[in-house]
């Protein structure tokens, strides 16, 4: 329940680094407390203020922030740009007197909730990942409230439970939109669409990969296919090149602006394991083959896909072992059993939060004025990553 107090606007500033994956959520969560009459701020760097389709008519502010690497010269650098960072914040918060600051991680987050605590403004920090980032270690335990996208965060210290709350990773509304829509007809011998992501950046390893499996299979089974891909900007004529060989009808692009629409019609997805895309298959679900990104800090991505795999919404394949012939063999299973996607849809499904926009905008509202939301959940137990495939 939202604790809104009609006719009252409250200033918030949300602190992102310029991946999708901290500046989706914050992007729902600003959009959230727009429509609740709240005035917004964005605090990122020079790629989060780039980035495409997110934060219109939201005021942005770049601040610096340095990278905590590079030994003790990159460490000199990293604090005189934080300190920057942390004076340009607190002239912003002069003037724009959030109520509160709500971190998403990323280097630019680091700034913008030291100069919140120096001031005293209430902060809260939002973690997307299975394994707490380190930005937000370094803040932990400093801010109010702690709000998780997954159940189970590692990386993050027993004593610092209390202050967690479990609201889930936010997403667009256009992907809640499609929780209500049925998983697209499949027959034997209809069409078979598959959306291929990976992350806001794209991902060779998919480039290189997955047209020569999709050109193993049968051509019974090849004929059927249609792909949507996302590629980086230098593989995809290649990548074009390739399904044409196979003559596979596919659409590709640097980046999707309708990736809900593509999302709402994919029998399938093949991606990465970020928690952004973890978020969006659950919530609209959709069954997918996951290829978790090796070099990810602490290995994140593959705790992502724990919750979603344990559930038998999806399937990882480690990089070392995704290959032409393990994808086109994971394929035929899937065209061999009737009904497997389907259900393994609803088994994505499960394990959506499709609210978590709201719930996290209840808690930060909350901050400063009364005590944070009662009845989100709290952190659960961890779930062990399943070996079990669509069934």
């Amino acid at each position: 329940m939202s604790q809104t107090i009609p006719g009252i606007t409250r200033h918030f500033v949300l602190a992102a680094g310029g991946t999708g994956g901290h500046m989706i959520p914050a992007h729902a969560l600003a959009a959230e407390l727009t429509r609740r009459g709240h005035r917004v701020a964005l605090v990122t760097d020079d790629r989060g203020a780039r980035f495409p389709g997110l934060f219109a008519g939201v005021q942005t502010h770049i601040l610096p922030a340095g990278r905590l690497t590079g030994g003790p010269v990159g460490w000199l650098k990293a604090a005189r740009a934080i300190h920057r960072g942390r004076e340009m914040a607190r002239q912003l918060y002069r003037t724009f007197e959030p109520s509160a600051v709500i971190g998403f991680g990323g280097y630019p987050a680091l700034p913008a909730l030291l100069a919140a605590l120096k001031a005293g403004i209430p902060t809260a920090l939002h973690e997307q990942n299975a394994v707490l980032g380190r930005t937000n270690r370094l803040l932990a335990r400093r801010v109010d409230v702690i709000a998780t996208g997954f159940g189970d965060v590692t990386r993050l210290p027993e004593k610092l439970r209390p202050r967690v709350h479990v609201v889930g990773n936010p997403v667009r509304d256009e992907i809640v939109d499609l929780r209500d829509q049925p998983y697209p007809p499949l027959t034997e011998d209809g069409v078979f669409r598959i959306l291929v992501i990976g992350g806001s950046q794209g991902a060779t390893v998919l480039s290189d990969v997955v047209p020569e499996g999709l050109g193993l299979l049968p051509i019974a089974f090849r004929r059927r296919i249609q792909v949507t891909q996302q590629c980086r900007p230098e593989d995809i004529e290649a990548v074009r090149a390739r399904y044409r060989s196979f003559d596979i009808p596919a659409d590709l692009a640097t980046y999707l602006p309708d990736l809900p629409e593509r999302l709402g019609w994919a029998h399938l997805v093949i991606g990465r394991a970020g928690a952004s895309t973890l978020a969006e298959l659950s919530v609209a679900g959709r069954p997918a083959i996951l290829v978790p990104y090796p070099a990810a800090t602490d290995d994140h991505q593959t705790a992502n896909a724990r919750e979603m795999v344990a559930a038998g919404g999806a399937r990882v394949i480690r990089q070392p072992r995704f290959t032409a012939i393990e994808l086109a063999k994971q394929m035929q299973k899937l065209a061999l059993e009737p009904g497997s996607l389907e259900n393994a849809a609803r088994r994505a499904g499960s394990v959506g939060r499709p609210h978590a926009a709201r719930d996290l905008a209840d808690l930060v509202e909350g901050l400063g004025r009364t005590p944070v939301v009662d009845g989100l959940p709290a952190a659960r137990g961890s779930k062990k990553l399943g070996t079990e495939a669509f069934a």
